[in-house]
């Protein structure tokens, strides 16, 4: 791995120039040394492109029609120079210092194969939001087990990074989801290597009424439960999910009910 080590970020994106100029800045303005960052646009209509064309050249771009989200990062992998690969979707954001902090991580730690930090949860406006959730997701961070990941998803996507071996090792995410093909690879993963923690705010995760979180969480945790269920043979841990799942499914419908009311 060079010193520092090279670190890819990908953005997939479509139809989101209302929130991408953010995230590019917050990739940007981390100012590490060794950054190469890609956006894989699949034919945005709106003004995104106008925006990729204003940060020549310190990123790269395509704008072109793709499969959907997975489809687009797999491109974007197949692009990647780095040692390290990462993806940030074109509404969130990284936390300053994030990059230099997940560099510092493997280069002290040359056996881990990925590692996963702390993720705030922001609305449209950027203000923070759903801090319970936060805690319950940095509460099962700090116990991580490969167990527990089979029970709940708590990675959060955007404060994740993976050497490149990993995807030499486990191949790229399945573009057959759509929705959960990030908790699809952290359990292929993840039977064979434990993540790093990072007690550190790596990153901001936005939710809007279009993203696909807010929009069909009832089906996310739904193929999150179907994963799961690929992944274990426990029927007492596929039990335990189903719980899980009934929880967090009726916690987010009292949240999107209250977010409707207060939109009325």
């Amino acid at each position: 791995m060079r010193k520092p080590p090279r670190i890819t970020v990908i953005t997939p994106s479509f139809n989101q120039g209302r929130f991408i100029e953010e995230t590019i800045k917050s990739v940007l303005d981390q100012d590490y040394p060794d950054l190469e960052y890609i956006v894989m646009d699949g034919g945005s209509k709106d003004n995104t492109v106008e925006i990729l064309r204003k940060y020549e050249p310190r990123l790269k771009w395509v704008s072109e029609r793709d499969r959907g989200q997975s489809d687009a990062i797999n491109k974007g992998i197949g692009k990647a120079t780095g040692d390290i690969i990462a993806y940030l979707n074109s509404d969130d954001h990284y936390e300053p210092g994030a990059l230099e902090k997940v560099a510092r991580f493997f280069v002290k730690n040359p056996e881990k194969v990925w590692v996963t930090g702390r993720c705030r949860i922001i609305d449209t406006d950027g203000k923070e939001v759903r801090r319970f959730i936060t805690e319950y997701k940095n509460f099962l961070l700090g116990r991580y087990s490969y167990n527990i990941l089979l029970v709940t998803n708590f990675i959060s996507q955007p404060a994740t990074f993976l050497r490149k071996e990993a995807f030499d090792s486990f191949g790229l995410f399945d573009e057959t989801q759509h929705r959960v093909m990030d908790y699809d690879f952290w359990l292929r993963m993840g039977a064979n290597h434990a993540p790093g923690i990072l007690a550190d705010y790596l990153a901001s995760f936005r939710v809007h009424p279009a993203s696909k979180t807010s929009s069909s969480f009832h089906s996310t945790f739904k193929e999150e439960l179907e994963v799961a269920r690929k992944y274990s043979g426990s029927a007492f841990l596929n039990a335990i999910h189903y719980l899980s799942y009934l929880g967090i499914r009726a916690a987010y419908t009292a949240l999107d009910s209250a977010a409707r009311r207060k939109r009325a």
